[in-house]
């Protein structure tokens, strides 16, 4: 027995361990690829009508762009990197990015939000075509690359995309309520402590808008005029332009130099700025038998350079506040009309 040959060893079953990628590779494109975008937004920091306007389709379009392909360009260049790693590395830049330029105060919460899908897009865009220039055609010369994050600034410079076309908007939406028109009118001309609850599912709000606070209504010589509220020290008045009591009227915005305070909204996006306002808004009453088909009626303004984008949103975003508005004035009047009538109701 002690003469046998004593068997091979059996082949190992335990899979090769592929190299890992160094920490440092991971983080190196991630951090250049954000300089750069901080960069860019540095320099896009002028007013409105500006050259270097932020709100410009040249930095809209192209800086999330320059940021996903200057990140797997530098990424390539450490080593190759998967289809996968140039769809979606560049839109971690692009939050670092946003991230940043939120705690610089270049931006607010609500314009990161509104400017996400975009900017993730786009940037995944840049990357998947550097990735596609990198491993098949061969690109490895760093100054022209970098060029593609200067390309901005060039177009820019020579006046470029300087346009801010206007677009005039409406959204119109009703429902109807089992309440009176006198009984809805009320709550039309008076909305007081409005709680948050009543309206805080509508997106604007969601998103960073402050609540409103109230409404409350008085009669002028000229017509009535609604003085409103809202949270971070907004207020702002409404001048009645048509009003037929119990009928329609039709507000219109008057917004003073201090109606919005610094930073109680993002400046682009501010009510009555260079880029959007609210030009009125109509409530109609139409008596349905014992209930109310109420209607209303937004007119709005967008102005900027990529109104193909920027309408779309905001069409989403009046539609849904005017859905959540109407549906609160429901809520108030059906509330009081179903309320129990007679001695113990009026103590």
């Amino acid at each position: 027995m002690s003469d046998l040959p004593t068997p091979p060893p059996l082949p190992s079953t335990t899979p090769p361990t592929t190299p890992r990628t160094p920490l440092l590779a991971e983080i190196v494109p991630l951090l250049i690829g954000t300089a750069v975008g901080l960069l860019l937004r540095w320099i896009f920091d002028g007013e409105p009508g500006e050259r270097f306007a932020p709100m410009l389709p040249i930095f809209f379009l192209l800086a999330p762009a320059a940021i996903g392909a200057v990140t797997v360009f530098v990424a390539e260049r450490l080593h190759a990197r998967s289809v996968r790693y140039h769809v979606f590395a560049p839109m971690a830049t692009v939050v670092l990015v946003l991230i940043g330029s939120m705690a610089a105060l270049w931006e607010g919460i609500i314009c990161v939000l509104l400017a996400l899908p975009a900017f993730l897009l786009l940037g995944s865009l840049g990357g998947v075509v550097m990735g596609l220039l990198c491993r098949h055609a061969g690109w490895s010369k760093t100054p022209t690359v970098y060029g593609i994050a200067v390309l901005p600034l060039l177009l820019g410079l020579a006046g470029v995309g300087q346009d801010t076309p206007v677009r005039y908007r409406a959204v119109e939406r009703r429902l109807l309520v089992q309440a009176p028109p006198a009984e809805v009118w009320k709550h039309l001309l008076d909305a007081d402590r409005i709680r948050a609850g009543e309206v805080d599912r509508a997106w604007m709000y969601r998103i960073g808008v402050p609540l409103p606070l109230f409404g409350l209504t008085h009669q002028t010589p000229t017509g009535l005029v609604r003085e409103v509220r809202m949270g971070r020290g907004i207020a702002f008045r409404q001048m009645s332009a048509d009003w037929q009591p119990q009928r329609r009227v039709r507000w219109q915005y008057l917004f003073d130099a201090d109606s919005v305070p610094p930073r109680a909204l993002d400046d682009h996006v501010r009510i009555g700025g260079h880029y959007f306002d609210l030009r009125d808004t109509t409530y109609t009453l139409t008596p349905r038998g014992p209930a109310t088909e109420l209607a209303i009626r937004m007119e709005y303004r967008v102005s900027t350079g990529f109104n193909w984008y920027a309408v779309p949103v905001a069409d989403w975003l009046i539609g849904d506040f005017s859905e959540v508005i109407l549906d609160f004035y429901r809520r108030r009047a059906e509330a009081v009309a179903s309320a129990p009538k007679g001695p113990a109701a009026r103590e």
